[in-house]
């Protein structure tokens, strides 16, 4: 099971220069979303491998250093960890085509919603893509999802609506990832 990790995993935080709910990019912003370490701990119980796929572009748009962008990441890991959630594997793809720091700005095959990311985790870890889900909640989570051959879950964070435009059709859709635990392990 791919899962997508800002407003799935941990919540997202407002962005004033934006007016939009975004990934947190400081370490003291980071919190896990109410349930989810449950409804993730059910799903492994439930014989699903948890891997974790996020774009994480910031440092590529100059907004953070990568050093600060990567404690962000540890911080999510650490606060799973401790709620006993047993991530497999993550892969973050740190691109973005219109970046400003060259080493990371370029157009890639594992930005969703590209594939790459799933594919190469599969790969690496023996995950049989047609009887996987890819859970996001953003139209590029799904894209990717259906791109790598995976079934498709849509969490319908309020948050992240301004990145559900298109009008994604996924498999199932949930409010949050307790919910979509609950109808996962009901397919």
């Amino acid at each position: 099971m791919f899962l997508d990790r800002d407003g799935v995993l941990n919540d997202l935080v407002h962005d004033p220069a934006v007016g939009t709910s975004e990934s947190p990019l400081r370490v003291s912003d980071v919190s896990l979303m109410a349930g989810a370490p449950a409804a993730a701990r059910a799903l492994e119980q439930a014989g699903f491998i948890l891997i974790g796929v996020s774009n994480q572009p910031a440092a590529a748009k100059g907004g953070v250093s990568l050093g600060q962008l990567l404690a962000v990441h540890l911080r999510v890991s650490e606060l799973l960890t401790r709620e006993r959630v047993d991530i497999a594997a993550w892969r973050l793809c740190l691109h973005h085509p219109r970046g400003v720091i060259p080493s990371l700005s370029r157009p890639c095959t594992c930005r969703k919603p590209a594939p790459g990311m799933l594919l190469d985790a599969a790969r690496t870890l023996d995950v049989e893509l047609p009887e996987s889900w890819m859970v996001g909640d953003t139209d590029a989570d799904i894209a990717a999802g259906r791109a790598a051959g995976c079934r498709t879950l849509l969490i319908e964070h309020e948050g992240s609506f301004h990145k559900r435009l298109r009008g994604c059709e996924p498999d199932l859709r949930a409010a949050d990832l307790a919910r979509g635990a609950s109808l996962l392990m009901g397919v």
